[in-house]
């Protein structure tokens, strides 16, 4: 499984909004310039989120975006099957399951579906609390030679 840049940019444009958590819209021009992200393609994401109903968004010059919930209430896997799709690591190991013709008689699908499982288990532990969190201990530390 490879996570693409859509679905890399769309956890740091979440990071970002709940960095930023406030009761004001962000506009999407300050997301882009502290992202390095262009504006067009975060329009993309942001529409895709929106369609699921992650985002608030606000029109106009004083418009913009922000959470829909709390950070602690998203995780990395709802973030990233919006984004890029089923997460499995094969086809024949995606939920609800695409049986193949050799499907009864494979010797490695069970071994898929249990990394399937540990995989979206593990994502879904992780909120985007858990991601500001971590990142903010990462920029509190200071190295001293």
């Amino acid at each position: 499984m490879k996570i693409s840049t859509r679905g890399r940019y769309a956890l740091r444009f979440m990071i970002d909004l709940a960095q930023h958590d406030s009761t004001e819209f962000i506009a999407l021009k300050d997301i882009s310039e502290r992202q390095d992200i262009s504006v067009k393609y975060l329009e993309q994401i942001t529409s895709l989120l929106s369609k699921f109903g992650l985002l608030q968004s606000v029109r106009g010059p004083q418009g913009g975006y922000k959470l829909a919930r709390k950070p602690s209430e998203y995780t990395v896997g709802e973030i990233l099957r919006i984004t890029e799709g089923d997460l499995a690591p094969v086809n024949c190991a995606q939920q609800p399951t695409n049986a193949s013709a050799h499907s009864s008689d494979c010797q490695t699908l069970q071994l898929w579906k249990e990394l399937s499982d540990v995989i979206n288990t593990f994502l879904d532990s992780k909120t985007l609390e858990d991601l500001v969190v971590s990142s903010t201990n990462e920029e509190d530390i200071d190295y001293y030679i």
